[in-house]
């Protein structure tokens, strides 16, 4: 095993953890930046040119007729053949998180069509699933099986949200393991079935799997409910015959407590696995080579690369297979660094050859990434920072870059990092926490204005009190821009009218006579 380190010459900040490779006839592909795709490169998905050390990003071309594909992070993926005999290599994304933190339970297939000029033309296509649908899900795998001439893709695994009637603003994005089931899914017409077993009781995440033939073996894995890394391998086996598949479960002895681990391929039966964590905060500095020979599963330690003191004092790891036993890996920068946000890359051979220069060999797939370091809870492995257009838009000269890094320091309108009023200074590089409640991201607060939208408690100028009592309410909330225009769409409440007493009636009084001077002399003569 050999190890170097590279310099990326462009575009470095999109290189995150949560990122997949995809190796189509020897050239690595880079999937999954951080934020949405800009107009200098609407495809996202750019070309890993990897030259004497020097690593450079370059767009990618997508056909006219294909679907758009979001910018997903912490997908599954794998390698599609339409027989073990094909040469044509496709490539199956599902589930992963859009910049926004969507989850999403669509599936994508992703092929090259056309390489002219060293430039590849991918067309993606998006299946539609009918029957027992996955939820929408991240941190689990899909792998291909192949028995009596057809194949069935196999999902298991991974993490979700909580479900709607139980989030509150306080915890809306917290995650729940998955069911354990394991989803077969016809790839050719979409429909998915379920299947439970009684030896799969737990739901795992970010394990490796391994599929060869018409089985799979899942290793390793994490446990959310029990916050435990069970050493568990398990062997999916899948006929298909004319009639109804028969799926089947074996525990096998020999398991590796592990999880977040990169998994690539060094020959027809041979894997190695690289890195991954042992414990919730501690490393997995130990490699293992894996042999498959029909229903035997062999795991062995083996030689570990000469690793650097950066890599081996570092917390944090991620990084993907780029294929043919060749593993792209990634760590945080120190602080001396101008940027906060810049990371060290290095290569891993783990055969001795250049990927590069052979021809590509297919390997099975392994969830290989976890969340974001601004997106998660330390020690968690939803948080792990794990292993894990136009066809002519870019024509030129292939040393000439039309993708503009300064493209990517706006975020989203939706999600943590937004400008959620006029005054809003939330920053990702300056925030600090403000309440108790929080821990590495912001507390918001759902407005029920309109369509809703969510805004920053801190620019609302809500006291932590307040807050915890709104989000534990059913009551609708509205933020600084928006209470006064939904006062006066309120109802007005409605007025009595006044009860009036009515007035006692006044006495009549009697007129009053005039006396006149010729009058009072006449009574005088009268009453002498």
């Amino acid at each position: 095993m050999s190890l170097r380190m590279i310099t990326v010459n462009n575009n470095a900040s999109l290189i995150q953890p949560g990122f997949s490779l995809m190796n189509f006839d020897g050239q690595v592909f880079f999937f999954g930046q951080k934020g949405w795709p800009k107009r200098s490169c609407p495809t996202g998905v750019f070309l890993f040119d990897v030259k004497r050390n020097q690593l450079k990003l370059k767009p990618a071309l997508f056909s006219k007729d294909s679907c758009y594909l979001p910018p997903l992070r912490y997908p599954a993926t794998c390698t599609f053949q339409s027989s073990l005999e094909s040469e044509k290599v496709q490539y199956i994304i599902h589930g992963g998180k859009t910049p926004n933190n969507e989850l999403s339970n669509k599936i994508y297939i992703m092929s090259a069509i056309c390489k002219n000029n060293k430039k590849v033309t991918f067309r993606c296509t998006e299946k539609e699933l009918v029957g027992d649908v996955p939820e929408a899900r991240y941190g689990h795998t899909i792998d291909v099986v192949y028995s009596q001439g057809k194949s069935r893709c196999v999902i298991f695994g991974g993490r979700s949200y909580m479900p709607s009637a139980q989030r509150t603003t306080e915890k809306w994005n917290s995650v729940i393991d998955c069911s354990p089931y394991v989803f077969l899914m016809d790839f050719e017409f979409g429909c998915c079935t379920s299947y439970t077993f009684p030896e799969l009781q737990d739901g795992l995440s970010f394990h490796v799997s391994i599929a060869r033939n018409d089985t799979i073996y899942i290793l390793g894995g994490h446990c959310l409910t029990h916050n435990s890394r069970p050493p568990s391998l398990y062997r999916l086996k899948v006929d298909l015959p004319l009639g109804s598949p028969a799926v089947s479960c074996t525990v096998l002895p020999g398991g590796v407590s592990i999880s977040s681990a990169i998994l690539t391929k060094t020959k027809s039966n041979e894997f190695v696995i690289v890195g991954g964590y042992q414990l919730e905060n501690q490393k997995r500095m130990v490699c293992n080579i894996v042999t498959v020979e029909d229903n035997k599963i062999e795991i062995q330690d083996m030689e570990t690369p000469d690793w650097t003191p950066d890599i081996k004092h570092s917390k944090l790891w991620f990084g993907s297979s780029m294929g043919n036993g060749t593993v792209f890996l990634g760590i945080p920068g120190d602080n001396k660094q101008t940027m906060s946000d810049a990371h060290y890359f290095y290569i891993l051979k783990c055969d001795g050859d250049d990927p590069v220069a052979e021809e590509q060999a297919t390997f099975s797939c392994s969830q290989t990434s976890t969340e974001d370091p601004g997106d998660s809870t330390p020690f968690e492995d939803s948080e792990e920072f794990c292993f894990s257009t136009e066809i002519n838009s870019f024509d030129g000269d292939d040393d000439i870059d039309t993708y503009n890094e300064n493209d990517e320091e706006d975020e989203s309108e939706t999600g943590y990092w937004i400008t959620c009023c006029p005054t809003c200074d939330v920053d990702i590089n300056t925030w600090v926490p403000f309440y108790s409640t929080e821990l590495n991201k912001p507390a918001m607060i759902y407005c029920s204005h309109g369509d809703g939208h969510w805004v920053h408690a801190q620019c609302m100028n809500l006291a932590e009190q307040l807050l915890i009592r709104l989000s534990e309410g059913s009551s609708k909330y509205f933020c600084n821009e928006h209470v006064e225009m939904a006062r006066g769409l309120q109802t007005p409440k409605k007025i009595l009218p006044l009860k009036r007493t009515p007035l006692k009636p006044l006495r009549k009084k009697a007129p009053v006579k005039i006396i006149t001077p010729a009058k009072k002399s006449f009574f005088r003569k009268l009453f002498d």
